[in-house]
């Protein structure tokens, strides 16, 4: 268990280099009662690659980004744009290749690793020497909380919070369970999936949704797994109020416990449900799901321990 620290060791990055490739996870947040603090990096990712160049030109390598804009409006480049000038810095044109197999608008934190990628590009290009805690409060503030931004910085299970400017996030080494997805063909935005929340809870409720996230993450931690699936279950932070968006919810879930699943919790904002097995069983968890889901995507991933890589 690690807390994060400025201090921390990361990998030196050359300055003078004129071509940056940025490889940065996916990442599933909440794991049901964990709202907006509890995140997990997973194996897919968004890879860019860019150089200097006389305008902004931005080349979209997978189908799912084309409708997405080619200049300097794009999300990529405005988050470098916004970085740069944070430390009275002005952004170079770039020429950006931008290639994801992370699904957008599925939960999987594609817009997260989309900031965590444009303040790389600006610390790159703009030698601003960030720590990884800069970027991290760079991102959270960028992102509005840090569970996504997290997991994409640092890798491995995150648990983070977000006290006015305060950002603090301690990654999880120890935690291990093998992730498999379920990604239903409907896109579910998440503005719209935030509207469904309650603007405010009772005080005896949010004792009550607190101590089921605390308990998750010390089931985590001793492998208590029927426990862990347990605590998923009864979260009362997020998934009462969504689960009539995500398509076909309870039956995934009763597939997956059916099929070796510990545990099953909407996948962020959703649809993408994460379905979590012991360590070595994700395997047949996902073959069982997909003989038995009709018109939806199974995806077998591992934990990405090692973050955003450049």
């Amino acid at each position: 268990m690690n807390q994060v620290e400025d201090h921390m060791d990361w990998p030196s990055v050359s300055q003078n280099t004129e071509s940056v490739m940025v490889k940065v996870p996916a990442s599933s947040a909440n794991l049901g009662p964990g709202f907006d603090s509890y995140g997990v990096a997973l194996s897919l990712y968004l890879t860019v690659t860019a150089e200097r160049n006389a305008n902004w030109e931005v080349i979209h390598q997978s189908e799912d980004l084309m409708k997405f804009p080619r200049d300097e409006s794009n999300f990529i480049c405005q988050t470098a744009i916004h970085t740069a000038k944070m430390y009275k810095q002005e952004m170079p044109p770039l020429k950006v290749l931008v290639h994801s197999d992370i699904p957008l608008a599925r939960g999987l934190g594609s817009s997260a690793a989309a900031i965590v990628a444009g303040i790389e590009l600006a610390d790159r290009f703009c030698s601003l020497g960030l720590s990884q805690v800069e970027k991290l409060r760079i991102a959270a503030k960028l992102e509005g909380h840090p569970d996504n931004v997290g997991a994409s910085l640092y890798g491995g299970v995150v648990v983070g919070s977000q006290i006015g400017e305060d950002v603090n996030l301690t990654v999880l080494q120890n935690i291990e369970f093998d992730p498999v997805l379920v990604i239903p063909g409907e896109e579910l935005l998440t503005e719209s999936s935030r509207e469904v929340l309650p603007k405010t809870v009772a005080f005896s409720y949010a004792v009550q949704a607190s101590a089921i996230a605390n308990q998750l993450l010390a089931a985590f931690m001793v492998k208590d797994w029927k426990l862990a699936g347990k605590m998923m279950d009864a979260d009362m932070f997020h998934q009462p109020f969504r689960k009539g968006l995500v398509p076909g919810f309870e039956s995934i879930r009763e597939k997956a416990l059916e099929g070796g699943a510990f545990g099953a919790a909407i996948s962020g904002a959703g649809p993408s449900v994460l379905c979590l097995a012991e360590p070595g069983k994700g395997k047949q968890l996902a073959e069982t799901l997909k003989a038995s889901l009709e018109g939806m995507e199974v995806r077998r991933l591992e934990i990405e321990r090692n973050g955003c890589q450049s």
